[in-house]
């Protein structure tokens, strides 16, 4: 078959924080792809506010680098999918694998294969794809190169790879100072024998295969993510499989349930570094991005009018964490932070969405992105039980609503059941945990409250201990908090998603109850001061309260109801311990994550563009204790 030898498309593949964005950082630099006067920062592909915070890959992006082969020959346009590390965004993965011929799986020299390396790894091996193993980070203190390398071995016959797949190239890599080699550097040091990554880059053209295609075969382009631009309206990212796409060209646009339409492509653009500019025609294996049809979707076709034939849609694995997402119900709605004073006045200025008809929408516009959601109706017309990989990928869909504006109502998060042959099972997960040995067996009381059984465990000899536990996905909602608590700050902690395996039964996950405001008012000091005893408070003086939200953890398993608006009697007598100053204990600020695991199931969290408040599902006192009383004696 004919070949394209000027073109090679790879997605880099690899555990959180193992180094891909640094890796495709330094390969734009080094093939020239930016001018010498031009400002750059790191990480430059993690162009989302919340990537940036979270120092995560959140969404799939693609580069392309011109690169000038050593030897003289014409330059080859490398394709680059940069892919998130995280399953929770597997995704994202899928789509980015369905778009290249070869994947470069990345390994930190020290941590060695993880959760989320086994995941993308699978996902690689199943669609058939060449390797490329590169070792990054040989020059960490605690790099120990011959044990990843021994442990990648076994991870690829662990799932199941065949004998072309194992066979694969070994790249050492220091990609925060731009440095590969062919060559094993020793432990702790940078590859002493070359100063740039061509080494990396000839490994990519000699074993990742160009794309071939058949030259009378009809056109076949398919879609594989979607960008938005102020003047193109919705752009559709897609690969070339078959023939070619030209500007003005009228193609068959092949839908998700099978009709068909003829379409007008009225722009054509290629990637070049990190900006799109507009071509004439992509051919065979080319990854381009083309406007003019308005309601393109993910997994379409683009073919031939005269000959439509149809690509196989993405498929993803199916969810495993649902909440309910739902309009604010809260007495402070549309109130801003404290509903009083300067918060009132920049509250005027956010343009505020709290109506059930923008909250849909909003949805609705993140199913078209995002193949792994899953958006069902409930029976409240203002709320929707939306189901996702995992509760990460939950709570940036929630923080990114936040940020644009929403005022929302979010449910505790649940497992998505399964029923298999008459038997309720639900999804488990594999959990790694990297702890040092004094906090083993911290860890391990934790895991046998939440129901973990410990599949394996490894003493590197380091000091730290590495254990395997096979664990249900609920037993994981409010974990990591605890886990950290538990080791110090010290431990860490990955999980992937493992499949199903039936009910695991009750399950206890938080021993303490919460300290429940009985009325509406302003915190005061005074009340805090007597209080802070009780538990951990979660408020500021001069915050706002209302009946049946939470300000604070209770040092008991059961809720109390407390007055935290109390003021201070005061009188006309003075004596001498009258004007004692009383010390706060700083309260406890939540953040959305945190607040999603400190949720129990009679709870619910009121999200605005200010802050994220914690409050009983039924915020009347004397209904909480009727509904509690019947539960009892049912």
């Amino acid at each position: 078959m004919p070949t394209r030898n000027d073109i090679r498309n790879v997605a880099i593949v690899a555990h959180v924080d193992h180094g891909k964005t640094t890796l495709v950082d330094a390969m734009l630099k080094q093939a020239g792809a930016f001018a010498a006067h031009q400002q750059l920062d790191d990480r430059m592909m993690d162009s989302n506010d919340l990537e940036r915070e979270k120092g995560i890959t959140i969404l799939a992006k693609n580069t392309a680098v011109k690169y000038h082969p050593k030897d003289g020959g014409a330059p080859i346009t490398i394709n680059i999918i940069d892919t998130p590390g995280h399953a929770d965004f597997g995704g994202e993965v899928e789509r980015g694998l369905s778009m290249v011929d070869a994947v470069v799986l990345l390994v930190d020299a020290s941590e060695g294969p993880l959760p989320q390396t086994r995941f993308v790894l699978r996902k690689a091996l199943t669609a058939r794809l060449p390797v490329i193993l590169c070792i990054n980070k040989t020059d960490r203190p605690d790099a120990r190169i011959d044990e990843v390398i021994n442990e990648t071995y076994d991870l690829f016959l662990d799932l199941d790879a065949d004998e072309d797949q194992i066979e694969f190239p070994i790249v050492y890599a220091c990609a925060r100072d731009g440095v590969a080699s062919l060559t094993k550097p020793e432990n702790g040091t940078v590859p002493a024998d070359s100063d740039s990554l061509e080494p990396f880059f000839s490994t990519i053209l000699e074993h990742v295969p160009a794309p071939t295609f058949d030259a009378d075969a009809p056109l076949q382009a398919h879609v594989t993510n979607l960008d938005a631009d102020n003047f193109l309206g919705r752009i559709a990212l897609l690969r070339v499989e078959q023939g070619e796409l030209r500007k003005g060209q009228t193609v068959a646009w092949i839908k998700r349930d099978g009709t068909i339409s003829n379409v007008r492509i009225s722009e054509l653009l290629m990637t070049e570094a990190l900006t799109r500019k507009p071509a004439e025609v992509a051919g065979p294996g080319d990854i381009c991005a083309v406007a003019g049809i308005s309601d393109i979707m993910i997994g379409e076709t683009l073919a031939d009018p005269e000959n439509p034939i149809a690509l196989p849609l993405i498929t993803v694995d199916e969810p495993a964490i649902s909440m309910t997402i739902g309009t604010n119900t809260s007495p402070l709605v549309g109130r801003g932070g404290s509903g009083k004073g300067a918060d009132a006045k920049s509250a005027g200025r956010v343009d505020r969405k709290v109506t059930a008809r923008q909250v849909k929408d909003r949805l609705d516009r993140e199913l078209i992105g995002n193949v792994s959601l899953r958006v069902l109706e409930t029976e409240r017309p203002d709320a929707w039980e939306v189901q996702g990989r995992g509760e990460l990928a939950l709570a940036i869909l929630i923080e990114t609503m936040r940020r644009e504006g929403f005022e929302l109502t979010v449910g505790k998060p649940q497992v998505v059941t399964k029923e298999v042959n008459g038997k309720t099972h639900e999804p488990v997960e594999r959990l790694t945990v990297d702890v040092p040995e004094e906090h083993m067996g911290a860890v391990t009381q934790l895991m046998g409250i939440r129901k973990g059984r410990m599949d394996n465990m490894s003493n590197h000899g380091s000091g730290w201990v590495r254990m395997e536990f096979v664990v249900p996905s609920r037993g994981l909602i409010g974990f990591r908090t605890e886990f950290l608590t538990n080791t110090r700050g010290t431990g860490i902690a990955h999980s992937i998603h493992e499949g199903h395996e039936p009910w695991f039964g009750t399950l206890t996950t938080r021993n303490n109850g919460s300290l429940v405001a009985d009325r509406a008012g302003v915190v005061t000091a005074f009340a805090m001061t007597n209080l802070q005893e009780r538990g951990v408070l979660f408020c500021d003086p001069g915050t706002e309260v209302y009946e049946g939200m939470i300000v604070g953890e209770n040092s008991r398993a059961d809720d109390m109801d407390v007055n935290i608006t109390k003021e201070k009697k005061l009188t006309n007598m003075r004596s001498s311990n009258a004007d004692v100053a009383e010390s706060i204990v700083p309260p406890r600020k939540l953040s959305l994550e945190q607040s999603l695991e400190f949720c129990r199931e009679d709870e619910c969290i009121e999200v605005t563009p200010e802050t994220v408040r914690i409050r009983k599902v039924v915020l009347d006192q004397k209904d909480r204790g009727r509904t509690a009383s019947r539960a009892k004696k049912a």
